[in-house]
């Protein structure tokens, strides 16, 4: 570890308690002693899944993401929103809320910060095996979503005309075609 790197708290003042973010100013002691600004957005942290049917297919849904004003397709996705869930039991919920689909069982396939430079957000990314189609789950009320199916040529074709622009997603399809 690069210790001589670090960046030490030295005080902390939230500026916004939100739903989702909780936003914070706060200042650290750089490396070279010196005092510092940050800006701080906490997250609860969320997953991401990577399921791909028997056809060979992608399963990703398209919705509207009011932060970026446009439709996003995006793999299967939500945050770690109830109180003592695991990543894992959260990727087999959203799986099944967004999709059609449940799955017998799910492999971590990677974690990772979506936006380190200011937000604590730690992303799951699972690829869900055994899927049947029998979901019964509903999407959250306030979540509006259609499912896209597409196989791995379809799928370079629209990362090659940047009709993906969803980090998270990008790092899951780049997972499956390098398979």
């Amino acid at each position: 570890m690069a210790d001589h790197l670090i960046e030490t708290p030295h005080s902390s003042t939230e500026i916004f308690h939100g739903n989702i973010i909780h936003v914070f100013k706060d200042t650290v002691k750089l490396p070279n002693g010196k005092i510092a600004p940050r800006e701080v957005v906490r997250h609860p942290g969320a997953v991401a899944v990577l399921a791909i049917t028997e056809e060979d297919k992608v399963i990703l849904v398209q919705q509207y993401r009011h932060a970026c004003g446009k439709v996003l397709l995006e793999v299967p996705a939500g945050k770690l929103d109830i109180q003592g869930e695991s990543p894992e039991r959260c990727a087999f919920r959203e799986l099944a809320e967004e999709t059609p689909y449940t799955a017998t069982s799910m492999t971590l396939l990677y974690t990772f910060y979506t936006a380190a430079g200011f937000c604590d957000e730690k992303m799951y990314l699972y690829q869900a095996h055994g899927l049947t189609k029998n979901s019964q789950a509903k999407a959250d009320e306030d979540e509006f979503v259609e499912q896209v199916y597409l196989s791995k040529e379809e799928v370079r074709e629209a990362l090659k005309q940047q009709k993906i622009q969803d980090s998270k997603t990008l790092i899951a399809l780049q997972h499956w075609l390098a398979q």
